[in-house]
């Protein structure tokens, strides 16, 4: 019985020092900054469901404009359509899509399909 605890012990050690020497020392994590337009497409939509909740909050259109070309999309404008259409047509969040529907709106880019989605005029 001592000899099974011994070897487990032994085991153990040499597994949590071979795991450490590897992860630290041999292949420790490498950090590359890598741009937003890498993002794959469930991320980037969140970033720009991001963006539109600071444009709601701050009403800065040009700063979310700016912060939506990091993304490398053609068109801001029509990227932000499409996802709010796509948001819509999927039956995500009705926050996220009412903070979309409000950027999209800013943008110029009101369709029918957003307008129940619309924020009530003041």
């Amino acid at each position: 019985m001592t000899r099974i605890v011994v070897s487990l012990l032994i085991g153990l050690a040499a597994g949590i020092g071979l795991g450490l020497y590897i992860g630290w020392v041999q292949a420790p994590v490498e950090y590359v900054d890598s741009p937003l337009s890498m993002l794959d497409q469930p991320h980037r939509d969140d970033y720009t469901v991001m963006i539109a909740y600071g444009y709601a909050a701050d009403g800065d259109l040009t700063g979310a404009v700016e912060r939506l070309r990091r993304l490398q999309v053609t068109s801001v404008p029509d990227y932000v359509q499409a996802l709010t259409e796509r948001y819509i047509s999927q039956g995500r969040n009705v926050a996220d899509i009412r903070r979309l529907v409000a950027l999209a709106e800013a943008m110029g880019r009101l369709t029918p399909l957003m307008e129940a989605y619309r924020a009530p005029a003041p």
